[in-house]
């Protein structure tokens, strides 16, 4: 420490510098949790139940996406959303709200156990090694949570509920006609009872064998486990549900090829929800762009369901253009398509092309070599628009049903299985993707939809296909139907009609959304509650064997393969654990104790997410999920929330689908039986923006430290050698990283929450740059000027009345705070709060209102100096529940405006008016102005143009 520096805190020792920051911070968070500052009391007097008074208020549920507590810590972007939310939840206590504010970890995942891996070190003890730093920084911020609620997905006693969850979905079956789950016991007396019919080809229930009835049953249920195509990842050794798969084909985590494998694997059938799902986003106040996300994922398309004949089977189609039926000039299959391989004869049909064979002797062969190579394939590298098409002739006609013509049936890799029927009629002259196969295999392609575009109605000419909806139908008729010359709406109402009438065929509706592929073969997640007799018929658990916990295992890590190796299958860490997986229990079913089978896999790391916000609701229930009356309280739909909901949900936009959508869909699930009142878990979401920070690489392109590199003539250099600059995320591995410790200890958490909350709109990504942190440790020092004496460290304040400028500044800053806190605009509260505290510093005495009307302004931004100054001005309560200032409209509306007054144009004059000064009133005082008469030199007026009142334009003649 110099001797100047010395010298300024001997003259000034109650100044507001870092160190007395970091006292004042640290004494607060001390006192806020003694006196339980946060806790926000549940209605009654069951769990959390407290001061009726306080639960009488309105309420709000204010909440951050779940964090997952990483090794690294914590750097300054991280807190961005945390710091938003706890500004928001002090501002709603202020208005008279009981706030339920909280936080809790998402624990439960792959980088624990690939930590595990790599050291040998159990899961759960290097995660919660992590929570305890995490809390510890967290804490550091201020962030007023209530600690009572807080958990971790691993706690056994939460995931019991998560697997107490996943059994009510087991044994739920959704009711169309009712349009809602219910138990699958009901389903089975309406089975046994006859009043509902099992369906076609398996027989009544009472001729049924158990192994049968189970079966049947897992046609209906909503948790099902079903041999199907899998995204498997042989280097992560594990499957991923489609969400997880990057649009490249590889693992979202880790960037490993993801392959398409059979396996035994269990489901989610959230695809019973998609009408749902799409119709009560209507109901939420989220951005649009997330519930565009989501409406596209569900993919909901009208169409219609066309059967074509092939030999004595049919090959029903999907398709939205039912009005190009006449255009259709063959058929594509899956690959995996089931008929495929009953239509395919033993040798190839007379006139057979050659490039329709692929150089095959035989259809078969043909057939089994494309099957081989495409199950090495990826959903969406199948789907890349950019690829050539590939194909193969599977030797079979079918017949077009409007037409008649026999049309080749082929296999290609760009028809999934997954979607709609898994086969499509081809209509190459007004579909690209059929263009451009029929131009690789030499297909026919008809013309039925008139083009609108120039060119000629010959598809041979043209060079890429022609589809719209604002067209006129044509070719498109026969002694039957005719199509020609309508538009097409009406042709594709007259095609369904007509397909309908002739039995071939109905209107449908289809979804791009698949069942949620639910197995994890991984060590680290939660159990599935499921056992398998000797007959292979899975069974739940009874409720009090739960939780089931996860077992002391020697290896956490399942069996991974060469990236590249896509004829692998998994094997999972549990499965090598053969005390805990094969097991003697008595299931209370009457059948005494037998031997089972553990499922060895475990649930994906979205689980324990999918129903937290319901936890921290009544985290200490060990009876409930949640008390009903609670859920309601916090939860339930009420007045502009119709479905219920969470009512603030901050987190990134990376979660539009995963996360958002099986959150979703669990609340319905939960919603239907009964046992919570809100159909959706989050009414309001706001997603913020990113932090980031310059990242500087060598001529290598490696990252080196940013802070050490120097800024000479506009370059940038590091250890003398010149690097590039480029705007990108903050982490660890860039270098890049800084963490908000590193703030606090330099500045105070205040300055770190006041800075992060200024610099831009909470939606909008922002550049971190440590140098303007100074800033707002200004605006603090300059707020603690006002009204303590840095020498002495007395209050300054003094108690007489603020004089008429001071007033009307003081209040147009509370009108103007209060406006941007309640639409999370906090760095606009934030420059209104240092423009005030700039006009009052300008003082030569300071009103003691004044000064604490700033105090409670400031409280929910910089919650520690406003505890401090609030004791220092002689109040014993906490700052935390003061009443928000309000402010007095009197002091709203100005005294005078300045109005400007232009000669063509130009600025010639400045007047003071009223602020309700009449058009007419203006122009004549504007044109009376002395500089006004001498700007215009006795010219006359020809036109006036009046914007009262703050415009006048004179334009002479």
């Amino acid at each position: 420490m110099s001797e100047t520096t010395t010298a300024a805190e001997t003259a000034a020792p109650y100044r507001y510098t870092a160190a007395l920051a970091a006292d004042i911070e640290a004494r607060w968070q001390d006192f806020w949790e003694k006196h339980g500052t946060y806790e926000a009391p549940n209605p009654g007097e069951g769990s959390l139940g407290g001061d009726p008074e306080q639960a009488a208020k309105p309420k709000k549920f204010i909440m951050d996406m779940f964090p997952y507590p990483s090794g690294a810590g914590l750097h300054v972007g991280h807190p961005l959303g945390y710091i938003a939310t706890d500004v928001y939840a002090r501002y709603a206590r202020m208005t008279g709200h009981n706030v339920l504010h909280t936080l809790g970890f998402d624990a439960f995942g792959l980088p624990a156990e690939q930590y595990a891996v790599q050291t040998g070190t159990h899961p759960r003890t290097s995660t919660e090694a992590n929570i305890v730093q995490m809390t510890a920084q967290l804490r550091r911020l201020g962030l007023g949570h209530d600690q009572r609620r807080s958990f971790a997905t691993i706690d056994p006693s939460y995931y019991r509920w998560t697997q107490w969850i996943f059994l009510q979905i087991f044994n739920s079956w959704y009711d169309t006609e009712a349009d809602k789950a219910r138990p699958i016991e009901e389903l089975v007396e309406q089975f046994a009872s006859g009043a509902r019919e099992t369906p076609e080809g398996w027989g009544a229930w009472s001729e049924l064998s158990e192994r049968e009835r189970a079966d049947l049953l897992g046609e209906y249920r909503l948790a099902y486990a079903s041999d199907a195509p899998v995204n498997w990842s042989p280097g992560l050794g594990t499957v991923l549900a489609n969400e997880e798969v990057t649009a490249d084909g590889r693992s979202e985590r880790g960037n490993f090829p993801v392959f398409k494998a059979k396996l035994r694997q269990w489901n989610m059938r959230i695809t019973a929800y998609a009408d749902r799902l799409l119709d009560d986003l209507d109901d939420l106040d989220w951005p649009e762009a997330i519930k565009l996300q989501q409406r596209n994922w569900i993919g909901r398309s009208e169409g219609a369901r066309i059967s074509f004949p092939v030999q004595d089977a049919y090959i029903d189609v999907f398709t939205t253009r039912q009005d190009t039926l006449f255009g259709a000039t063959y058929l594509v299959l899956a690959p995996e398509h089931p008929l495929v391989e009953s239509i395919v004869p033993e040798a190839w049909p007379e006139d057979t092309h050659q490039v329709w064979t692929g150089g095959h002797a035989t259809p078969a062969e043909a057939v089994a070599a494309y099957r081989a190579q495409a199950e090495g394939k990826s959903d969406v590298e199948r789907q890349a628009e950019a690829k050539d098409k590939t194909g193969v002739f599977t030797g079979a006609y079918a017949t077009n049903p409007v037409s008649q013509e026999k049309v080749p049936v082929f296999i290609a890799d760009y028809v999934l299985m997954g979607y709609g029927t898994g086969a499509i009629m081809a209509v190459p002259a007004h579909d690209q993707r059929d263009f451009e196969f029929a131009r690789a295999f030499e297909l026919p392609m008809r013309c039925v939809v008139e083009p609108t575009d120039g060119r000629e109605a010959d598809p041979s000419t043209w060079e890429n296909a022609f589809g719209s909806y604002d067209a006129t139908i044509v070719n498109s008729s026969d002694h039957d139907i005719s199509l020609d010359g309508l538009g097409v709406n009406e042709a594709k109402e007259r095609m369904r009609r007509w397909l309908e009438e002739h039995g071939l065929g109905e209107g449908t509706v289809n979804y791009r959304l698949r069942d949620w592929l639910f197995s994890r073969q991984r060590y680290w997640g939660e159990p599935f509650p499921i056992v398998y007799d000797e007959d292979g018929i899975a069974h739940p658990l009874p409720e009090s064997m739960l939780p089931l916990e996860l077992p002391e295992v020697e290896d956490y890590s399942p069996r991974t393969f060469d990236p590249d190796d896509a004829n692998t299958s998994p094997e999972t860490p549990l499965s090598r654990n053969e005390e805990w997986t094969n097991v003697t229990l008595d299931l209370g079913d009457g059948k005494g104790p037998r031997r089972f089978r553990r499922e060895t896999n475990t649930m994906p790391n979205w689980a324990g997410s999918c129903w937290y916000e319901l936890r921290y609701l009544d985290p200490r229930n060990d009876e409930k999920l949640v008390d009903p009356e609670v859920e309601r309280y916090w939860m339930g739909p009420r007045q502009g929330q119709p479905k219920g909901g969470v009512d603030l949900y901050v987190g990134g936009a990376e979660h539009a689908v995963l996360h958002l959508l099986y959150a979703r869909f669990w609340s319905k699930v939960l919603h239907d039986l009964g046992h919570i009142s809100s159909a959706e878990p989050f009414h309001k979401l706001y997603n913020q923006g990113m932090i980031q920070a310059y990242v500087y690489r060598d001529a290598r392109g490696i990252a080196v430290p940013a802070a050490e590199v120097e800024e000479r003539d506009g370059a940038y250099y590091y250890q003398g050698e010149k690097v590039s600059r480029l705007l990108g995320k903050m982490g660890k591995s860039l270098k890049n990283a800084v963490t908000p410790d590193e703030i606090c200890t330099d500045y105070g958490a205040d300055t770190l929450r006041l800075y992060e909350m200024a610099m831009g709109p909470l939606d909008v990504s922002r550049p971190w740059d440590t140098r303007a942190v100074v800033g707002q440790f200004r605006l603090l020092q300059r707020l603690w000027r006002n009204a303590v004496d840095e020498a002495t460290g007395e209050v300054t304040v003094v108690d007489t009345e603020p004089d008429e400028a001071t007033l009307r500044a003081l209040h147009k800053a509370i009108d103007g705070v209060i406006q941007d806190m309640g639409g999370l605009r906090f760095n606009t509260a934030i420059a209104k709060i240092t423009e005030l505290n700039n006009h009052v510093t300008k003082l030569r005495e300071v009103p003691r209102s004044v000064v604490e009307t700033m105090v409670l302004l400031i409280a929910p931004l910089a919650p520690h100096i406003a505890e401090e100054l609030w004791r220092k001005l002689g109040h014993e309560e906490s700052v935390v529940h003061q009443d928000f200032p309000v402010a007095d409209p009197a002091y709203l509306v100005d005294e005078t405006v300045t109005c400007v007054v232009q000669v063509k144009g130009k600025v010639k004059a400045r007047l003071e008016v009223s602020p309700s000064v009449s058009e007419s009133e203006l122009e004549t005082l504007a044109l009376a102005e002395p500089l006004i008469v001498k700007a215009l030199g006795g010219a006359d007026v020809r036109k006036v143009i009046v914007r009262a009142p703050k415009l006048v334009n004179i334009v002479p003649a």
